[in-house]
């Protein structure tokens, strides 16, 4: 019996140690996103910093610089024009989303036709919401969550009829607003800083390496956020073991 209960605990750990590499390094099952993580050279602008590890293609990474782009045929331009400091940090969002091959660890079944999965809780990097929230303040929005309820009868997404445009600043009144509830809980807003190894960066120096990869290494093997399935593949291996004894 004893050498029955090793074994279970050899492929209870052998499961686990799978199941943290399974989130490292991959892309999500989205509408635009690669199958596989790889090099893209010909990234364009903000987008070039995953150019040598990349969920994206050059395509994609044009696209989410366009106004009204073909990606989602998004208008950030609802309330009147975007200041171009905030629409900085808009594209840089969509660079990290598209682009990124390290965010397994919060990536989450979604409920929408165009994806099957999301991300949900990245932990955003204090210095990436707040200087995202400083450029944005005094933009104009109608909504708080982007992500769901607008106007779509045009082909665009534009104000709800019950709906008033207002500065950013009223709407989300802190940075962690801004960053938690515009994509519906895509991020959360957290108080480490860049180069702790702690939170995921919007921005970062390629020629530095890309310091994400170490931070989704640290929560997969520390089982944070991580995907629910491979925990239920653990929970399940004892009872699927001892009925064969």
């Amino acid at each position: 019996m004893a050498v029955w209960w090793a074994v279970l605990g050899l492929l209870a750990a052998c499961v686990a140690s799978a199941a943290k590499e399974s989130v490292l390094n991959v892309c999500m099952d989205a509408k635009h996103h690669k199958t596989k993580p790889g090099p893209e050279g010909a990234l364009h602008g903000q987008c070039a910093l995953w150019k040598d590890n990349a969920c994206c293609t050059a395509e994609t990474s044009t696209g989410a610089h366009q106004d009204q782009s073909y990606l989602y045929n998004f208008n950030w331009n609802h309330c009147g024009v975007m200041p171009e400091m905030c629409k900085r940090h808009f594209i840089q969002d969509t660079c990290l989303y598209e682009c990124s091959p390290n965010l397994g660890p919060w990536i989450d079944q979604a409920d929408n036709s165009w994806r099957r999965e999301r991300i949900l809780n990245v932990p955003l990097c204090k210095e990436d919401c707040e200087l995202w929230w400083e450029a944005c303040k005094d933009a104009v929005t109608c909504k708080e969550n982007w992500h769901k309820g607008w106007n779509w009868t045009s082909g665009t997404n534009r104000c709800p009829h019950s709906s008033t445009c207002q500065l950013f600043k009223y709407i989300f009144p802190r940075p962690a607003d801004l960053c938690e509830k515009i994509w519906s809980n895509s991020y959360k807003y957290t108080t480490e800083h860049w180069g702790s190894g702690r939170c995921i960066q919007m921005w970062f120096d390629p020629a530095n390496g890309n310091p994400n990869v170490a931070v989704a290494k640290y929560y997969a093997q520390n089982g944070r956020d991580a995907s629910p399935a491979p925990r239920a593949v653990l929970l399940l291996l004892p009872a699927a073991l001892r009925s064969l004894l």
